[in-house]
């Protein structure tokens, strides 16, 4: 059944008449004239939720008491307005576009006006108020300037009170995300990479948990969701967040996601070691290879981006081996798998899926592995060995090196993360797994590699320098015997857990459905895929 109509009207475009309608969803316009075709590059409808803002035009004519200097701009009644729009470029860039209709006099150009923003503000969850951090600091130090020149002008455009604070070191937006007022917010904003979001992210969780009187650090807690959405303004070395839930890593692209107010559910990971929360993780954990690589590029950051190049060659050359116990809950009733080559994409129907269910059933440590290898079907699991890596990759983790990411099935939403296990191999095997990374070649397929989709995982190396108490409670979990701590003298590796260092190599890992929501919809596909063509199914 066609749209409802609210409103038609003859107006001019580019001195020719056009009718323009305006329907609940809608804003469409079309030649009067048979034969007379606008234009290739124009546009003759505009879906209202991709409409970035109306505004007047204000016409104004010269007047010279002289004819040659002395000029006085002298206003005219305003009878044409703009309709400012989004542009879909290839690549999933989206440029801001512009028509602009004349109309018979200011009195129905007002009334339009007003129409088109009364759509807007009744029927569209846009923001109205952001609170925007920048990292001056981050990727090629770029923030501010990214900030000020191709966001800031959109963000005025569309009539968004940003309040702007520049951080001036690390953790600076954790810590006052701790201290300010919220309340009156309709998102947060970051400008800058992967480590800037991740900082936002732990302290929005952080002060909603203490808020909601929740226990951050118990495993089993049922976390709430924050009422805020973030947005990424990508300004960092790999920004895969900002792959992974957008396409791109392109700054307008980001603000008009956040300008037109769209919703994307996020998983979230919480990373505890024994009874303590250490961090939230929304995208990559990394024990072994891509653990050392973080620690020993963060010795380098005067390199810049370029570091984690050389820190990648040097570690791969030495190709450390690290032993230890992986226990893992599959995800038993998911109807997915880390070798479906099934892309999450815009209104996935798993995430969406994912998001109706029943909350997962509260840990039980009654049910963690002992001497068994399964507890029935859906039960706990476990794996040892000696590992190159250890990966959990909660998305995708796509980014510019990596275009189809470190597991390119990963979803954004279906409250899962894929656990990808690297046996120790040859050196030039475990190359060409890397290599695979740079093509659409399937990189699970190896010998060496085991990849599950699971819940919950716990890691415990196979080392000797822990505590009797350590010793003690791993053995009551089951997860490994005190003859196991002794065999090995092996040093451990660290954690890079979204870029930053965990230096706990025993962690507990929980993945959060749904836990947060960004100003984004999910990768844009042009072709059918398995996923729902619709964009935000956030509640």
């Amino acid at each position: 059944m066609a749209d409802q109509v609210l409103a038609r009207e003859t107006f001019l475009l580019k001195n020719r008449q056009v009718d323009v309608t305006l329907s609940p969803t809608r804003l469409s316009w079309y030649p009067l004239t048979a034969g007379d075709a606008l234009h290739a590059s124009d546009a003759n409808a505009v879906d209202l939720s991709e409409v970035i803002a109306v505004t007047p035009v204000e016409k104004r004519c010269q007047r010279s008491k002289d004819g040659f200097s002395d000029i006085e701009l002298t206003p005219i009644s305003c009878s044409r307005f703009a309709v400012h729009y989004v542009q879909k470029k290839r690549g999933r860039i989206w440029r801001p576009g512009k028509v602009t209709f004349k109309c018979p006099d200011p009195t129905v150009c007002r009334e339009w006006i007003d129409r088109l923003q009364e759509r807007l503000n009744q029927e569209y969850l846009r923001p109205r108020r952001l609170l925007v951090f920048v990292n001056p600091f981050g990727g090629k130090k770029r923030g501010v300037q990214i900030y000020q020149q191709k966001v800031a002008p959109l963000f005025d455009l569309a009539r968004i009170k940003a309040d702007v604070i520049v951080t001036e070191r690390a953790g600076h937006a954790r810590d006052l995300l701790q201290e300010l007022e919220l309340n009156k917010l309709d998102g947060i904003v970051c400008v800058g990479g992967d480590g800037m979001f991740s900082e936002i992210l732990n302290g929005l969780i952080t002060r909603t948990q203490q808020e909601a009187g929740v226990d951050k650090d118990w495993l089993a807690a049922e976390l709430v969701r924050p009422h805020l959405r973030i947005g990424i303004i990508p300004a960092g070395s790999t920004d895969a967040v900002s792959y992974a839930t957008v396409g791109v890593n392109d700054p307008v692209t980001s603000a008009l996601h956040i300008i037109i107010g769209d919703c994307q559910p996020l998983d979230v990971s919480s990373v505890h070691y024994r009874s303590q929360l250490l961090r939230y993780n929304v995208s990559f954990l990394g024990y072994g290879f891509y653990g050392d690589v973080v620690r020993d590029s963060d010795l380098r950051r005067w390199m810049g981006p370029t570091r984690y190049d050389y820190s990648g060659f040097k570690k791969f050359c030495r190709r450390k081996i690290y032993e230890g116990e992986v226990a893992f809950l599959p995800c038993s009733d998911q109807g997915s798998s880390p070798y479906d080559q099934i892309r999450c994409t815009e209104g996935c129907l798993v995430c969406k899926q994912a998001g109706e269910k029943d909350k997962p059933t509260p840990f039980n440590p009654s049910e963690q592995p002992r001497a068994v290898e399964t507890f029935g079907p859906g039960g706990w699991q476990r794996v040892r060995g000696r590992f190159i890596a250890i990966n959990a990759a909660t998305n995708s983790c796509a980014c510019k090196k990596t275009p189809k990411g470190v597991s390119p099935s990963a979803h954004l939403a279906d409250g899962c993360t894929d656990l990808i296990l690297i046996h120790a191999t040859p050196r030039y095997r475990f190359l060409g797994h890397l290599l695979k990374h740079l093509t659409d070649s399937d990189r699970f397929n190896h010998s060496f590699i085991e990849v599950y989709r699971v819940r919950e995982f716990k890691f415990r190396p196979v080392i000797i320098e822990e505590t009797e108490d350590d010793m003690v409670e791993d053995e009551e979990a089951g997860v490994l015997s005190r003859r196991n701590y002794r065999r090995n003298t092996r040093r451990n590796s660290v954690w890079n857990c979204d870029g930053e260092i965990i230096d706990q190599p025993a962690i507990d890992v929980k993945v959060h459905c749904q836990l947060i929501k960004l100003f984004a919809r999910g990768i844009e596909e042009t072709k059918q895929s398995s996923c729902w063509p619709v964009g935000c199914f956030c509640a």
